[in-house]
This record gives structure tokens, C-alpha cells and sequence, in this order.
């Protein structure tokens, strides 16, 4: 900011300012030095202050202006001109009202101390206006106008719209470490993550915090819990926090309980939610809506529709009034325990209270139908929901179109996709994959690619489902290099393929001599944190030998032969002592003996061979010799000699 626009914004405030006859002492030791600053002289006026000028405050030495000025206006500055309440009050009103923050921002904010900001701050939050929040944000940060409540506020506020890698870039550009490990704003990160669908990353980063010295509090505690509830192995990490938690002195507070029964819930644990609850309430702590739906999503597992029913006694007994979410988990345990009579009585209750306005409802009821194999039930309620005019986001289409496919009714799966195509110009990916499957199983090569290009016009990104069901269309259709690329795809978007489509894809590619490309296909399946079958390491085996790819094929042999069987490995070393890496000769011959297979007649061909290129083989020759006694010999290799010893 130019120094004149600086002066200008001091003028603009009616505040009482210092004048020269201030007493020498109040100005800072720079000016104290500079006699001539006093020169610089100010009036106190209620309506308008005397104009500044630049000329009356000496320019020593290159810098030492600017030091000067900084002693009067910085913000980190204990000698900073006082500003009324009044005048920063008008302050904040008009940079809340300005069209233009680029400019209002340097021009009203230096006047404005660090909480004024972040009074603006939530301002904007409030009004879900994320652009200009993160405008002010980023200015406060520019100019040290930032303290803990900045940062937390600003994390909060922003909810979904702050990406985990904008949080976590933010948090790291902290440099002031009690801030960096305040637990306000190590929450608010936390809990960013979470919210983010990132949990795996705030259980590790949460360690990484106590490492540099956070010390967690319960809402730390309950924010790493609620993310349990969407990781694998959720249930034993959520126990381990709370144990934590325990042993740190802290108590589980209700918040603490509501998350650690969700955890249970969603991990399939109906009796360890059950002990929590009882635990809560034998604590003197009073169960609220949240914690008795939870409870009920519990009893969703197996359809306990007894102790659900029994639950919702109590909640009235407690006088709670049962709500949308506890009316449709209630729907939910009959749906699940196949209790459908009640179900439907429940929904018409659900519309009764005004609850059934969305299709969730329904969708429960005909996801429950159709699992039962009542497609015709199914689509009664379909057809129902569809008059009552009920809206929709296709979950409800999804569910019907995808129904209609595994029964076979690939004409009504199509008609259902194209009327979705003409009513609704909203597609996500489980609506793209329903519609997707509909016409791979009709064969309709041209909707597929319609709805493919629907998928990036709408920068929708497939997932898992997206793509098992293109590479299983590809194969129907002989299309194997396109099936092959669309797996190459799938393994970078950091799905894994599963194994039984992957050997099919190996074996089709095998078939049509794309050797090297079901190799590929083979490595990503073995470099996957999954055991695979141990057949498929001698079909890949066999199709690298077809392939004349040896030194491949001696990598698989090599890694595991004692998957392989015997007349595999011979057929691989005849082929590889035929036309193999004559450098790669004696490495075979040594990880065939150490699998403990014969190889007399392998030596042998190694031995012609050796006659055929003399100069390169000699060593081998004599490898083979030495090999071939040791049926009759104890012989061991190690570190790459061999040891001959009689018996």
C-alpha cells in the first residue's frame, strides 16, 4: 500500500490523535531519535482532521521512513493511534457492505484490530458467502491480523467448500507453534477431514499433532470417533480413542457416547451399542433423539423390530418427540427383518407427519422388496411414489433400473433409463451406473457412450462399480485392449480390481496374443494388498511362454515356484534354455534346483545350447555339469556360488 493512501486512512477517522505537545516519551524511540518528527502535528477534531502531509517527516536514511511510520500504524504495535469504538464499528459495516474488498481491505482494515476481523469473518461465513470469506481470510493472513479464534472460525465456516488439501496446506503454513497445536484449531482441522470423507487422514495427522505437543480434549476425541464410523476396522480404532481418552482423565460426555454408538452401528455392533447406552444412562447422563437413533440403526442389522419397538416406548415415556430420522430408522429395522406389512402402515404414517416428501422413504421399502425378490411390490411402490408427484434425486430409478436388469427385464430397464434421460437433467454416479448397466446388458453400444460422455460433461468421476461394469460390457463385447484400458484407468483412480475379473481379462488377453498386456494386468493384481489364487501364477506363466516373454515368465517362476507345478517349470525351462537370456541361463538353473525340481534333462539343453554359442556359454555348460550331478550329490547355492559336497 502506498504511504500517502496510509496517512489519507489515519485522516479519514475523527478519533482524538496525538499532537506535538505530547510528552516525548509516548512516541517511540525511533521518533525520539528524529527530532524533527514533532513536526509532524495533529489536531483533534470531532468532524475532520488536519490534512498530512509527506513533507513534514524527514527522510534519513533509505528504509528508515518506513520504520517511522510502522512505529505509529502497525498493527503489532503497542503505539499505534487509538481508534474509537464507534469509528471501527463503521469500519467493519463498511468493508461488510463493499462490492470491492481488493480495495476496502487495505484501505479500512489497518484501522481494525485482529477480533474486528474476525467479526467480518463470520459475517461472511454466516451468509455462506465462501468467496469473500476466504478473501478476508487471506488478507488477515497477509497482514499478521490473525490469531487461533481466526483460524478455527475460518476452517468452520467453510464447511465442505475447504477442500482437505486447502485445510491441511493452511495448517501447515502456520508458523507460530502454540497456534499450530492450539486444540480449537486442531479440532477444526480434524474435523475438516472427517467431514471430507478423509478419516484415515485425521487419525494419522491426529498423531502426528500429539507428536509436536496437541493435547486432545473430548471434542478431539469425538471428532476422530464420528470418522470411525466410515473407516475399515472402524469399531477396534474407535475402542483405542477411547481408551485414550480415558487414560488421559477426560470423561465421555454425551457427544462423546452419540458418536461411539454411531461407530457401533455402522460396524454391525448391536450388543456393544447396547452396553454403551445402558453405560450412558447409568452414568446419570440422559439420552437424547441422536443416541436413540443410532440405537435404532443398531437394531437395523438383523431387523430386531421387538427392541426397536420397545425402544420408541421409552423415547415417549422420556418425552421425546420422535422425529423424521428415528421414524424412517424405524422403517428401516422392518424393512431389514422383512416385516412389510408394517412397513408400508409405517410409511403412511411417515406421510402423514409430512415426513415422506423426499424419496428416501420409499426407497427403503423398495430396495427391501426387490432384495426379496418382490419385484412387482417394488415397482407398485415405484409407480405410487411417481403419482404422489414425490421428489427425487434417481435413487429411487436407480434402485427400480438396476433391479430390472439382474431379473433379466432389460426392455423396462431401458424404457425406466430413458424416461429418467427426458424428466431430469441431474445425473450422480449411482444413477450413471444404474443407467449404465441397462444398456451394457442390452448391448447398446451407443447409450453406453452416451452415458459415458453424460459422466465428464458432468464431471462425475466413476467409481468402483463404474468400472467392473464397463470392462465386463468390453468383454461381452471381444473389446479386450479397451477393456484393458479402461482397468489401466481403474488402478490409477486407486480402485482395486477384483481377482475374478482380472483372470478373465488374463485369460481374454492371453487368447488374443496381448501377452505383455496380461501381464500387466496380472502385476496390478499382485501388487494389491490382496492374496490372489495361486492358479493364476501358472496361467500368467503359461501365457509368457506363448508369448516368448522368458525373462517375464522367469520372474514369476522365480517368485513363486512352489505355486507352480512341475511339468509348468519344465515346459518354462526348456523354452527359456531354448531361446531365453543366455545371461539369465544359470539364474534359472539355480531357482529350479532351489525349488528342489529335476534338471537333467534341462542341463542337457542347456549344454547344446552352450555348443551353439561357445564364446558366451562356456560358463554355463559348466553350470549345467555341475547341476546335473546333484541328484547324486548334497549340493547348495549360496550367494550365488555353488557348493558341491559327496555324501
Amino acid at each position: 500500500m502506498e504511504i500517502s493512501s496510509m496517512f489519507h486512512s489515519i485522516m479519514a477517522l475523527s478519533s482524538p490523535l496525538f499532537s506535538s505537545s505530547s510528552s516525548p516519551s509516548s512516541f517511540p524511540t525511533s521518533s525520539r531519535k528524529r527530532p524533527n518528527i514533532h513536526k509532524f502535528k495533529l489536531q483533534s477534531s470531532t468532524s475532520a482532521a488536519t490534512k498530512i502531509t509527506t513533507d513534514s517527516i524527514p527522510r534519513t536514511e533509505a528504509g528508515e521512513f518506513q520504520n517511522v511510520l510502522t512505529d505509529y500504524v502497525s498493527p503489532n504495535s503497542s503505539n499505534q493511534f487509538p481508534v474509537s469504538r464507534n469509528d471501527r464499528q463503521s469500519a467493519i459495516l463498511q468493508i461488510q457492505e463493499s462490492s470491492d474488498l481488493g480495495s476496502a481491505l487495505p484501505r479500512l482494515g489497518e484501522t481494525l484490530k485482529v477480533q474486528d476481523m474476525n467479526v467480518i469473518l463470520r459475517y461472511f461465513g454466516k451468509l455462506s458467502r465462501r468467496q469473500e470469506l476466504s478473501q478476508v481470510f487471506d488478507w488477515m493472513q497477509q497482514n499478521q491480523k490473525i490469531n487461533v479464534a481466526s483460524y478455527s472460525s475460518y476452517v468452520k465456516l467453510m464447511g465442505k467448500s475447504l477442500s482437505s488439501v486447502e485445510a491441511l496446506v493452511m495448517y501447515k503454513s502456520i508458523k507460530d507453534r502454540s497456534t499450530k497445536i492450539n486444540v480449537s484449531v486442531c479440532n477444526a482441522l480434524l474435523s475438516c477431514l472427517v467431514k471430507n470423507g478423509k478419516s484415515e487422514s485425521s487419525l494419522k495427522l491426529f498423531t502426528q499433532m500429539k507428536r509436536d505437543g496437541l493435547v486432545p480434549d473430548a471434542v478431539t476425541y469425538s471428532t476422530l470417533l464420528a470418522g470411525c464410523a466410515k473407516v475399515k476396522d472402524g469399531y477396534s480404532k474407535a475402542l483405542e480413542l477411547v481408551q485414550e481418552l480415558m487414560s488421559n482423565g477426560l470423561l465421555m460426555d454425551s457427544v462423546t457416547y452419540g458418536s461411539l454408538l454411531s461407530v457401533c452401528a455402522s460396524h454391525k455392533e448391536c450388543n456393544e451399542a447396547e452396553k454403551y447406552f445402558q453405560k450412558m444412562k447409568a452414568e446419570g447422563q440422559s439420552p437424547n433423539v441422536y443416541h436413540y437413533s443410532s440405537l435404532l440403526n443398531a437394531y437395523s442389522v438383523d431387523g430386531n423390530y421387538e427392541k426397536a419397538e420397545a425402544l420408541i416406548e421409552e423415547m415417549r415415556s422420556a418425552g421425546l418427540v420422535l422425529n423424521k430420522v428415528v421414524y424412517t430408522t424405524l422403517l428401516k429395522v422392518y424393512v431389514k427383518g422383512g416385516f412389510f406389512e408394517k412397513s408400508k402402515e409405517l410409511l403412511k404414517e411417515l406421510e402423514a407427519f409430512g415426513y415422506a416428501k423426499d424419496e428416501m422413504p420409499f426407497c427403503l421399502l423398495m430396495d427391501g422388496l426387490v432384495k426379496s425378490g418382490l419385484l412387482l411390490e417394488a415397482k407398485s411402490v415405484f409407480d405410487e411414489m411417481m403419482g404422489k408427484h414425490v421428489k427425487t434425486d434417481g435413487y429411487s430409478y436407480s434402485i427400480m433400473i438396476s433391479a430390472f436388469c439382474r431379473s433379466g427385464l432389460l426392455e423396462d430397464a431401458k424404457k425406466l433409463a430413458s424416461e429418467f434421460e427426458e424428466k431430469y437433467d441431474k445425473y450422480d454416479v449411482v444413477i450413471l451406473n444404474a443407467m449404465l448397466s441397462a444398456y451394457c446388458r442390452a448391448g447398446e453400444i451407443e447409450n453406453v457412450m452416451s452415458m459415458m460422455k453424460k459422466m465428464d460433461d458432468s464431471a462425475i468421476s466413476p467409481d468402483w462399480n463404474t468400472f467392473n461394469i464397463l470392462i465386463r460390457y468390453f468383454c461381452k463385447e471381444k473389446l479386450y485392449l479397451l477393456a484393458y484400458r479402461t482397468m489401466q484407468d481403474m488402478h490409477r483412480k486407486g480402485h482395486q480390481p477384483e481377482e475374478g475379473l482380472c483372470s478373465s481379462l488374463i485369460y481374454y488377453l492371453g487368447k488374443t496374443d496381448a501377452h505383455s498386456e496380461a501381464f500387466s494386468v496380472y502385476n496390478m493384481l499382485r501388487y494389491s494388498k490382496r492374496t490372489i489364487s495361486k492358479s493364476l501364477h501358472e496361467k500368467i506363466l503359461h501365457i509368457l511362454i506363448a508369448g516368448r516373454l522368458l525373462k517375464d515368465a522367469y520372474v514369476v517362476v522365480k517368485d513363486n515356484a512352489r505355486f507352480i507345478s512341475r511339468p509348468a517349470i519344465k515346459r518354462f525351462a526348456v523354452n527359456f534354455m531354448r531361446s531365453g537370456n543366455v545371461n539369465l541361463i544359470n539364474d534359472v538353473m539355480k531357482a529350479m534346483h532351489s525349488s528342489g525340481h529335476r534338471i537333467d534333462q534341462v542341463a542337457s539343453l542347456g549344454k547344446q545350447r552352450s555348443q551353439v554359442q561357445p564364446e558366451k556359454t562356456r560358463p554355463i555348460a559348466k553350470q549345467c555339469d555341475v547341476l546335473s550331478v546333484s541328484n547324486r550329490r548334497n549340493t547348495n547355492i549360496q550367494n550365488g556360488f555353488i557348493q558341491v559336497s559327496e555324501f
